[in-house]
This record gives structure tokens, sequence and C-alpha cells, in this order.
């Protein structure tokens, strides 16, 4: 078992309640294996998603008072997609801290990126519950709000998918389709993962809350393999 209460330490985070912060990274997985260890972090993720997304929009109003609706709403997605949070989850190593099955600690590929996603939006919703909204902000603030000036600068916020298909119908005279590979989690909490293909080519997979962001995340790996 990690040392949760020393690590809490690390990242300036005192838990009243160190449970919450344990349920925050107990994958359902989990209690598959070690029945009666406690509750898994599906709730603490649903509160933290709500928390995250306020806090990244009223950062966003603050920070570009004269940008329109649409920048803002593409500034935001660039900031919270799967791969940006995963990103930061495993900066922070929660990637070292998750409990899970043995069968989920195995597997490192997508699903895992999706699983330190949500970990840090349940870690999120833990902040919340035990020191409330100030202490969740600040520790976003933290963590995330530093990552938007290369969000803007390499303009990753832009319309991935209208992006990778002028450059495919120029250089491969073909036009993207995009096909849903896998729709995991319960109705509240979907994760998608969809391929993009140029003919019977796949050329990338992208993972994301919905099949309009995991098609977005596609074009973004597509176009970050160099070959277009």
């Amino acid at each position: 078992m990690p040392e949760f209460k020393e690590y809490a330490d690390k990242l300036g985070l005192t838990f009243k309640n160190l449970d919450i912060f344990v349920e925050a990274l107990t994958h359902r997985s989990y209690l598959n294996e070690n029945r009666g260890a406690g509750n898994h972090n599906e709730r603490l993720e649903f509160l933290g998603d709500a928390v995250l997304e306020l806090a990244v929009t009223h950062f966003l109003f603050n920070r570009f008072p004269s940008k329109p609706e649409g920048d803002l709403t593409a500034y935001r997605a660039a900031l919270v997609n799967t791969y940006s949070l995963a990103d930061v989850a495993e900066r922070i190593g929660l990637n070292d801290l998750l409990l899970l099955s043995k069968g989920e600690k195995k597997d490192t590929g997508r699903a895992r990126l999706i699983i330190l996603a949500n970990a840090f939006e349940a870690l999120l919703g833990a902040i919340y519950l035990d020191q409330g909204y100030e202490a969740a902000e600040a520790f976003v603030a933290k963590h995330l709000y530093p990552k938007i000036d290369n969000v803007i600068a390499t303009g990753s916020y832009q319309d991935a998918k209208s992006h990778f298909q002028e450059i495919a119908q120029d250089k491969k005279s073909t036009t993207p389709t995009y096909k849903t590979l896998s729709e995991v989690g319960p109705d509240h909490d979907k994760h998608f993962t969809v391929g993009v293909y140029l003919g019977d080519e796949k050329v990338a997979e992208g993972t994301g809350k919905s099949k309009q962001e995991a098609e977005q995340s596609a074009a973004t790996a597509a176009l970050a393999t160099g070959k277009f």
C-alpha cells in the first residue's frame, strides 16, 4: 500500500480525512480483487469534473477578457482533455499511487491515460470536499493553468479534424473517416476510443469523454505522427 499521507504532504495537501484521498485513487477494478477495501473513485470523479470545469472556465474568462466564447471553449477543451489531464496526473506521481487490479496494472496504453485523467478529477473532488473550493482551485492553478501558454503557442486548441482533413486531401487526395473502436464506462461517464482512417489504413487513435472529443484526439494524434 502506498504511503498516502507522505505523498499528500509532498503535494502540499493536508487532508482532514485521509480516507477520501485514498478513495480518489482507488479504481473500480481494485475492489473486484479486494472486497471491503472501501469505495472506488467514480463519484469523486463526477464531482471533480464539475469543479475543474468551473475553475478553468473562470481562469480563462479572466485571463483573456477580449477573447470570444468560441476561443475560450477551444482553450478549455485543450486544457481538460484526457491527454492533458493524464499528463498532469503522471507528472505529479499519481500513476505510482493508483490502486488497480493486477490486470489494470499491466495495461500502460490508452486505458491507463483514461484512468489517470479520471484520478486527477477524483483528486480535485476529494480536495473540494475536504478543504473547499479555494483549495481545489489553487491545486488546478498550480498544476494545470501553466499549460495554457503552450496550448496557444502550439495551436493545439485549434480544430484538429479540420486541419487533418485539409492536409489529407491535399497530400493523399483522401478524406479521413472516423470509427468508434470502444465505448466503456457508465452512462454518466462514458469514455470513447476512436480510430481515424485514410481508406482502410488506421492512422491513429484517440480517446475522449464524447465521440467528438475522441475524434479530435485521434486527429491530433494523426498530425503528431509527422507523416503529414
